[in-house]
């Protein structure tokens, strides 16, 4: 089954860091664009980041930009996303997908993007 796994999710306390992985299983990584997304108790998801498929174009919603950095090692089939200066309103399920590209609608259109994981609960909490 084609599908994304994330991992690295834990429990900090605000101020910390975390970084998340997506790993591909039975595919490529490199023909995708991969968006992170992520959803709170009672409330829709949202998006975080998206990254092109060569790494040579990210995006952040605004809550995420000057504090997490999107990055991708296609060698190892893997997307990344560190998270610092964390704050509790960012503790949520995080997911990947993947689409052909970000798009100019990727933080909007969580339902054009495929493959989702399980997700990776992070939790901000002193």
């Amino acid at each position: 089954q084609v599908q994304l796994v994330e991992s690295g999710g834990g429990l900090v306390q605000p101020g910390g860091s975390l970084r998340l992985s997506c790993a591909a299983s039975r595919f490529t990584l490199d023909y995708y664009a991969i968006g992170w997304f992520r959803q709170a108790p009672g409330k829709e998801r949202e998006g975080v980041s998206c990254i092109s498929n060569s790494g040579g174009s990210t995006y952040y919603a605004d809550s995420a930009k000057g504090r997490f950095t999107i990055s991708r090692d296609n060698a190892k089939n893997t997307v990344y996303l560190q998270m610092n200066s964390l704050k509790p309103e960012d503790t949520a399920v995080y997911y990947c997908a993947r689409r052909y590209s970000c798009g100019s609608s990727w933080l909007t259109n969580a339902a054009d993007f495929g493959s989702w994981g399980q997700g990776t609960q992070v939790t901000v909490s002193s």
